[in-house]
C-alpha cells in the first residue's frame, strides 16, 4: 500500500547532481511501542519520516511535523510521544508529539548524520561528520558527553548497552554506553568499500553491515576466534543487463524483525530482500519499486514493513525521475520467519 507521497521537485540544473535537489527519504523509524489508540477497533502505529524538505511527517496520514533549517538526514523515537532529529543545520532537536513543542537540545560543528536511542541506558547518541559522537539526557534534555571517532561518522545502531559506528574509511568501533571512557572494539569493515549501513541484531549477538558496492556483511560482537569464525559476507542487489555485464547497487538500508531475527536490505536496484543471517538464506524479494530503497523500518510486531523509494542519484542522464514515495507493506511469516 502506497501511503505517502513525499513532495518532489525535478533538479534545476544536471551540473549539481550530488546535491540535495531531491526530497530524498534518508530515514523511517516506525515507533518502538503500539499505541493503543481504538481507531475503529484496531491499533495505531506511528511512522516517523525524515525528508530533505527540512520536516518531519509523521504517520500513515501527516498527524504533525516539525521543521530544521536545513535538510534533515535521521531521527528516532525516544517513546510513544518524542522523537529526536538532527541534519545539515548541525542541530540536535527533540520534539514532544503532546504539545508540539519543540527543542533545539544542542549542536555539532558539522552535519549530524546519525540519532540513535538507547532504552537500556536512557540516552539519546548523536553521530556526525565532524567526528564525534555526542551523548545526551533526555531528562534535561543536556549533552552528556563528546567522545572522538576515527573519522566522520555515517550509520550508527544500538545494541542493547552497546553502540556500534561506522566511519568513513571502512572504521567500525564498538563503544559500551555504560563506559564510555575508551572503545570496547576497533575493527576494519569486512568489506572493501564506503560503509552505507550498520543495523545490530536484536538478539544483541552482533550487527549487519552493508557497503555501496552491492554487498552485506554479518558480523558478530563476541570477539572470541571461535565466534568470529562464524562471520561471512555475500553479494546481493546486482543485476546484468542485456549485454550480460553485472550491475552492481549500493545496499541503502538494513532494517530487522524483532522477533525473528531476520532482516531486509533494500538497494539502489529498486529491490527489498529478506535474509536469515543465521542460516545464510535469503527468504524472499519483493516486486521491483519505482526508484531506489533509501530507507526501510519494521513495525515492532513485525507485521509491517515501511519502504522509502527514493531517487539517489546514482545514475547520470535519467529523463524521468520517479517520484519519492513511502510504501507500507504488510508482511507474513512465510516471507520473514526462518526456515
Amino acid at each position: 500500500m502506497k501511503v505517502f507521497p513525499a513532495p518532489w521537485r525535478r533538479p534545476t540544473s544536471g551540473k549539481h547532481r550530488h546535491t540535495y535537489f531531491s526530497n530524498a527519504l534518508p530515514q523511517l523509524w516506525f515507533g518502538a511501542k503500539l499505541l493503543c489508540l481504538p481507531v475503529c477497533g484496531t491499533h495505531v502505529q506511528n511512522l516517523l519520516i525524515v525528508t530533505f524538505i527540512c520536516e518531519l511527517p509523521c504517520g500513515n496520514t501527516v498527524r504533525l511535523k516539525y521543521s530544521h533549517k536545513r535538510p534533515v538526514l535521521d531521527c528516532t523515537f525516544q517513546d510513544a510521544v518524542h522523537a529526536w532529529s538532527g541534519g545539515v543545520d548541525c542541530q540536535v532537536k527533540s520534539f514532544d508529539f503532546n504539545c508540539s513543542a519543540e527543542t533545539v537540545v544542542g549542536q555539532h560543528t558539522a552535519p549530524v548524520r546519525c540519532i540513535e536511542y538507547c532504552p537500556d541506558v536512557n540516552v539519546v547518541i548523536s553521530g556526525s561528520w565532524d567526528s564525534t559522537v555526542k551523548l545526551w539526557d533526555p531528562r534535561s534534555p543536556t549533552n552528556a558527553g563528546t567522545f572522538n571517532q576515527a573519522e566522520r561518522v555515517y550509520t550508527m545502531s544500538v545494541c542493547g548497552d552497546k553502540l556500534v559506528v561506522g566511519t568513513a574509511l571502512r572504521k567500525v568501533l564498538v563503544w559500551d554506553l555504560r563506559n564510555m571512557g575508551y572503545v570496547k572494539q576497533r575493527r576494519d569493515s569486512n568489506l572493501k568499500y564506503q560503509t552505507r549501513c550498520i543495523r545490530c541484531f536484536p538478539n544483541q549477538q552482533g550487527f549487519v553491515l552493508s557497503s555501496i558496492e552491492g554487498r552485506v556483511a554479518v558480523e558478530y560482537l563476541d570477539p572470541s576466534a571461535e565466534v568470529q569464525k562464524k562471520k561471512y559476507a555475500f553479494k546481493c542487489h546486482r543485476t546484468k543487463d542485456s549485454a550480460g555485464i553485472e550491475l552492481i547497487y549500493p545496499v541503502n538500508a538494513i532494517a530487522f524483525h524483532n522477533l525473528y531475527n531476520t532482516f531486509a536490505t533494500g538497494g539502489s536496484d529498486g529491490h527489498v530482500n529478506i535474509w536469515d543471517g543465521f542460516n545464510k538464506k535469503r527468504l524472499c524479494q519483493f516486486h521491483k519499486y519505482p526508484s531506489s530503497i533509501a530507507a526501510l523500518a519494521f513495525s515492532h510486531d513485525g507485521s509491517l514493513l515501511a519502504i522509502g523509494s527514493s531517487f539517489l542519484y546514482e545514475e547520470d542522464d535519467v529523463e524521468v525521475i520517479p517520484p519519492d514515495a513511502i510504501f507500507v507493506r504488510r508482511v507474513t511469516d512465510q516471507e520473514t520467519k526462518p526456515k
